[in-house]
């Protein structure tokens, strides 16, 4: 009765052993694959593998065959190529807002749509420790809560903090709450990676506009029965545009900003906005652009990154604002 009932799922496990164990630089011999069927406790005979290997191959399998004096096999075509294992991997690692725990526990799974063997490159390349990350462990459930709010078109309340000094106990930082704790009650209609973080891009009805708040600095989450608000406000919204132009994802008023930026920084004026950013005055050494941006603290930290090859030009109060920054600044370096 057991032989029956295991070889009632032995293609299955057929299928799970190419996965697994095999690959281009490590194929199977049809010995090799009787052996691994027989540690998962089936029997099988070498004519009978050649019929499984055809079923498979007609399934939609990408099974090769390697002909020789011994045949062999492994799975070819799947579902995930190791350079896109590598990219999630990669992006499992850099996001701020897993936990340490979690992106290895994602990583794992990763591995698992890849041979043995790959997985051992993917492990090889995985350096957690001493990455920023993110100590809020409950963030998969914030994520999948604000998930079915929005998929359920509800509003949401929640309680929101920052991080600050603890002046009761020197060299310790503790969570303030936001608003004294009163919990936020907004209506969600996106969710953003930017900058590494996670955000969650919300209608706030008494102030009638959009604002983001950072996903892993969210907690008590409740979805209300309420429906939410403000969908005529995000349906005019062109996300794309709108993380471009928004630095640090800090909220404001967008307006029109024109920079002059040194010619060896095009690439970089490029990969911010767009490549329809409008370019013009080009001189010998510089060039001019006109963009919609949100002036902000990050926009001032960002154009300052680049010294002298990076000017505003207009509006007058933002050229303004940042004379003040660097008037603050001065004197700190001044001492």
């Amino acid at each position: 009765m057991a032989k029956s009932a295991n070889q009632k799922i032995k293609l299955l496990v057929l299928l799970q052993i190419l996965e697994q164990q095999t690959d281009q630089d490590h194929p199977f011999t049809v010995q090799q694959i009787i052996k691994a069927l027989a540690q998962k406790g089936i029997a099988a005979e070498r004519k009978t593998i050649y019929d499984d290997m055809e079923a498979l191959q007609q399934f939609g399998a990408d099974v090769v065959v390697l002909r020789g004096k011994s045949n062999q096999y492994y799975l070819g075509e799947r579902r995930f190529q190791l350079p896109e294992l590598k990219l999630l991997v990669d992006a499992a690692l850099s996001a701020k807002f897993i936990t340490a725990k979690k992106s290895g526990e994602l990583i794992r799974k990763i591995s698992g749509f890849s041979s043995v063997y790959q997985a051992q490159l993917l492990q090889r390349q995985v350096h957690v420790q001493g990455r920023v990350k993110t100590m809020n462990e409950g963030i998969y459930y914030t994520v999948d809560t604000l998930q079915t709010a929005m998929a359920q078109g509800r509003q949401i309340q929640f309680k929101y903090y920052q991080w600050a000094v603890d002046k009761t106990a020197p060299g310790q930082f503790t969570q303030n709450w936001r608003q004294g704790g009163t919990p936020y009650l907004v209506s969600p209609w996106a969710l953003v990676w930017d900058d590494e973080n996670y955000y969650l891009i919300a209608y706030d009805a008494p102030a009638g506009i959009l604002k983001h708040y950072r996903v892993d600095k969210m907690e008590s989450i409740e979805t209300l029965d309420s429906a939410r608000e403000g969908k005529d406000v995000f349906d005019a919204l062109d996300m794309g545009e709108y993380t471009k132009r928004t630095f640090g994802m800090f909220g404001g008023e967008e307006t029109e900003v024109e920079l002059c930026f040194a010619n060896r920084l095009i690439g970089v004026v490029i990969d911010r906005f767009g490549k329809d950013t409008r370019i013009f005055d080009v001189t010998k050494d510089t060039f001019t652009v006109r963009v919609q941006a949100v002036p902000s603290p990050q926009f001032t930290a960002w154009v300052l990154g680049f010294g002298a090859e990076a000017e505003v030009l207009a509006p007058p109060e933002i050229r303004q604002n940042i004379a003040d920054t660097l008037a603050q600044v001065l004197p700190l370096y001044q001492k």
